[in-house]
């Protein structure tokens, strides 16, 4: 006798074919009318997550259960307990962390990308996965004006974007030394050289450390009163180096001085590698593609699709100028794959059993198209503007040069700046979170989401102005 949706809590797990479209079809349907009400009731609720709402999270905790549970019970706990205890960063007015939302088209394509359950490793495991995967790579390319050849993956964040250009970067240069250090390793390999500026992102040192080259070891050169790696202080250079440049600091969104270190690095023969997280992006728009000036003539790059272009979680790319160089860190082979004469996705990622992520972004850049990605960049420096100007005139500093989407606002001692960002998290009407930069502490505005209105800036505006008061 067959199962019928109604009878899937004393069967939940069963794999009959005949079943199948009435397993997944009543829960999909819950999901959408979960999720629609969700997305709709976004401006009434808080920024931040209700403190009841935390505390309830317990209830989904504890011992696994003997026996198989209804999916309709399980998306109905998710629903009543998991959507109030998450954080509204779809209502545009979340300012923290330099995380974008996620538009329409990727949020759809992520849907799509589940039911059809891919592994997007090989081509012949999923054909659209790599080809999408390919094209989003090619289009990312063009919009931050890299060179024509250079190649990559889809990785899941910016950590593993440095990793992957890093990993790169070590086989490129060990290779000039005749080490091979994939097979080989590190023991007794011909020492290399990392430079990086002070004020470098966490993830670089992180991967760093991944590969062995070591978080302690970097050469770290000075910067200025941005946080841009001063060229004056450029140690020197040669081909056991890999210099490390940031296009858009964390707290200030300043940019390397390029034009002038990438000279000297391809002078000496070094490996230069941007993490441009967000930063890349403003080469998107002509309006801020100055920005990225000389960028363009480093060796590798890693960047996000979930930031500026709102794709969704979870969306890194690392891209290499020779990306043969990417494949030869990366790639594998066994008897039982099955390798086509086209790109294997595989080969270029650390990751074997990878989500066809790729989908998302090119969904992403889709939806935008290039005039479309250049107003989500230009509305958003906007926005940042009208931060810093309404904050300066309110009477509080603006620590940085507002050049992209970061803003730091200092509302005076240490200790009224963090009362005053904790205020402001607590009303939820925005959220920004606190920083320390250059000895001074600050709370850091990141605007960097399509949702984002100028209603939802003066709102915050206001209610950061409230705070401050209190």
């Amino acid at each position: 006798m067959l199962h019928s949706a109604m009878s899937c809590g004393a069967c939940p797990v069963s794999s009959s074919k005949q079943t199948l479209y009435d397993q997944y079809v009543p829960i999909l349907q819950r999901a959408l009318s979960s999720a629609v009400a969700y997305l709709q009731g976004m401006e009434d609720r808080p920024v931040r997550p209700e403190a009841a709402a935390v505390d309830a999270l317990e209830s989904l905790r504890g011992p696994l259960q003997d026996a198989p549970e209804s999916p309709e019970v399980i998306l109905e706990q998710l629903d009543r307990v998991g959507a109030p205890a998450t954080v509204a960063k779809n209502s545009g007015r979340y300012f923290g962390f330099v995380n974008g939302g996620c538009l329409p088209a990727a949020m759809g394509a992520a849907w799509l990308v589940s039911a059809w359950d891919q592994n997007a490793s090989f081509w012949v495991q999923s054909p659209v996965a790599a080809e999408l995967e390919a094209t989003a790579l090619e289009w990312t390319r063009e919009l931050l004006g890299l060179p024509r050849g250079t190649g990559g993956a889809v990785v899941t964040g910016a950590t593993m974007a440095n990793f992957s250009a890093l990993a790169a970067a070590r086989h490129a240069l060990f290779a000039r030394l005749g080490w091979d250090v994939e097979n080989d390793g590190l023991c007794g390999a011909p020492e290399l050289r990392v430079v990086a500026g002070e004020e470098a992102h966490p993830s670089l040192s992180k991967a760093l450390g991944l590969l062995g080259l070591g978080r302690s070891r970097v050469v770290r050169v000075p910067v200025d009163g941005q946080g841009r790696m001063r060229a004056d202080a450029l140690p020197h250079l040669d081909s056991r180096t890999i210099l490390c440049l940031q296009a858009g600091n964390v707290n200030t969104g300043a940019f390397d001085p390029a034009l002038e270190l990438i000279p000297a690095a391809r002078k000496a023969g070094a490996w230069v590698h941007v993490d441009g997280a967000f930063g890349m992006w403003a080469a998107a728009s002509p309006a801020s593609r100055h920005l990225t000036a000389g960028f363009d003539q480093a060796d590798s790059w890693a960047t996000d699709g979930h930031k500026w272009p709102n794709s969704g979680y979870d969306c890194g790319l690392a891209l290499v100028r020779n990306p043969e160089e990417l494949r030869a860190a990366m790639s594998i082979d066994a008897p039982y794959l099955v390798l086509g004469a086209r790109r294997e996705p595989a080969d270029y990622t650390p990751e074997f059993s990878r989500r066809a992520r790729g989908v998302e972004l090119w969904a992403a850049l889709r939806q935008l198209g290039r005039s479309g990605m250049a107003d989500l960049v230009e509305r958003t420096i906007g926005h940042a503007r009208r931060f810093a100007e309404a904050l300066r005139a309110a009477g509080f500093e603006i620590l940085n040069e507002v050049v992209i989407n970061q803003v730091l606002v200092s509302f005076g001692s240490k200790e009224k700046t963090l009362r005053t960002i904790a205020r402001i998290q607590q009303d939820g009407t925005c959220w920004c979170g606190s920083t320390v930069w250059q000895g001074r502490t600050a709370m850091r505005i990141s605007v960097s989401s399509w949702v984002t209105t100028t209603e939802d800036v003066e709102r915050s505006v206001a209610a950061m102005l409230k705070a401050a008061r209190e």
